[in-house]
């Protein structure tokens, strides 16, 4: 069975969906970083890098990185449809992922890991204050050019859903009110309604 190192309300929740909406059973092994579990050697001997997603694949493999771990979940069950057919429509959607991961993602980070980019208290705390700024931009540029319509695509569910889905709730706690973005807005309130969402929530790992 695959294995799912995840941490609650992290990106890796993404992944967990994308299990859900693929219908492929695994087990899902939390990583608290409230304790700090990412730092301690158990876990850097799964991923190195400290961090979550860590996919531990049916043959023993190890995968991470976000998109890397939705593409094979998408590519374990074709029938579910996570990728589109439509070369421009999937494009679209990694372009979409591609996004929030080297830029939103990394505006978030900005509230509480500054230390990956400077070393004085005074750096991160520039940083800091700078987040809401910088998420509220994200979040036009998701609301304009990323949703065409209740989705990313519209009408049609596909791996960047759940990417969105996690990034755009983290905008309430980095100072931006979704509500200013009706599009954001409704785009939660159809991703709250999937089973898969409700399956993540009803397993507390959101």
């Amino acid at each position: 069975m695959l294995k799912l190192y995840y941490a609650t309300g992290t990106i890796s929740i993404a992944a967990a969906i994308a299990l859900e909406e693929a219908g492929l059973p695994y087990e899902p092994i939390k990583v608290d970083f409230a304790n700090a579990a990412q730092t301690k050697s158990e876990y850097l001997a799964i991923n190195p890098k400290g961090r979550v997603p860590a996919l531990v694949t049916e043959s023993g493999s190890i995968l991470t990185e976000t998109g890397a771990v939705l593409e094979y979940v998408a590519a374990l069950a074709p029938q579910s449809g996570l990728i589109p057919a439509d070369p421009e429509q999937a494009a679209h959607m990694r372009s979409v992922m591609y996004y929030l991961a080297s830029t939103m993602h990394v505006a978030h980070a900005h509230k509480m890991r500054g230390s990956r980019w400077a070393d004085q208290q005074s750096s991160w705390d520039d940083m800091r204050a700078k987040v809401p700024q910088t998420m509220a931009d994200c979040a036009a540029y998701v609301q304009s050019d990323c949703l065409r319509g209740d989705l990313v695509l519209g009408d049609t569910f596909s791996l960047a859903d759940p990417y969105a889905f996690l990034v755009c709730n983290w905008l309430q706690g980095d100072g931006v009110d979704p509500a200013g973005f009706p599009a954001i807005a409704a785009f939660l309130t159809k991703m709250e309604s999937r089973a898969s969402v409700q399956s993540i929530r009803a397993k507390g790992m959101l």
